[in-house]
């Protein structure tokens, strides 16, 4: 039975993904999710059924348009893949409970705010607040620690980018998620999770330099860092802190 699930779980997420990809692209853009319906970018030939696969699709179609040729940005197959497999990562983790549907709305949210602020460096606020009330009524309901462990989450999250924002170094985008983010994994998980974001935005950042990718001074999107930390300590922080308060000690 866990099989089956698990396979259901992956293809949920897979067409989600695919509804998450709409979503990062046209709020941004100010755009109608509903109108018009899904077409090529480039031709504006409506898509039949055959092209609504997520990611087989894109493989089949040799990541081209079936009706111009033109190239399809791999974010589109990159979004669906990333969820159906984070979806699973979740499941597998947390099973079939509450804290599992916490940690899907967490991944829904990750996903439409790594392809947005990709593809136009930018967080949108109407994202933001589709799930700021979710989260606000889910977390008190689920939370194993006091909630003023999550209220601190929200402050520290919010004022430690607040303060680098302040100095030019972030987006207000950035700062309102992390208050978000840390509201949802709370103190000490979001220090944890501000750490792996920094580390492997660096990390990413000069390898980019590096191989001639972006030049020095470009900025590089922080959003996709910031959840990508916040998952591993949502899964994993108390283990990870755990784990390193033993090492020191």
């Amino acid at each position: 039975m866990t099989i089956f699930i698990a396979i259901y779980i992956t293809l949920l997420g897979l067409v989600l993904g695919s509804f998450f990809n709409v979503v990062a692209l046209r709020v941004p853009a100010g755009e109608s999710l509903l109108h018009p319906p899904s077409q090529c970018p480039k031709c504006s030939t409506r898509l039949g059924v055959r092209d609504l696969f997520p990611v087989f699709s894109y493989l089949l179609s040799g990541g081209k348009c079936r009706y111009c040729g033109v190239k399809v940005s791999l974010l589109y197959p990159l979004g669906e893949a990333a969820t159906g497999l984070l979806f699973l990562w979740i499941y597998l983790k947390l099973g079939l409970s509450m804290k599992g549907f916490e940690g899907l709305l967490l991944v829904s949210l990750s996903v439409i705010i790594t392809v947005s602020d990709l593809k136009y460096m930018l967080i949108p606020n109407k994202v933001l607040l589709f799930f700021l009330p979710l989260f606000l009524v889910l977390v008190p309901f689920m939370a194993e620690d006091p909630l003023w462990v999550h209220a601190l989450g929200a402050l520290c999250g919010g004022g430690i980018l607040l303060l680098l924002a302040l100095f030019g170094g972030m987006g207000m985008g950035d700062v309102k998620l992390f208050a978000l983010l840390g509201w949802v994994i709370g103190w000490p998980n979001v220090i944890l999770a501000f750490l792996v974001a920094c580390a492997l935005g660096a990390a990413v950042g000069v390898g980019l330099q590096l191989s001639g990718i972006i030049h020095k001074k470009q900025p590089v999107p922080f959003g996709p860092f910031l959840v990508f930390g916040t998952l591993l300590a949502f899964l994993y922080g108390p283990d990870i802190i755990g784990f390193y308060l033993t090492f020191i000690g």
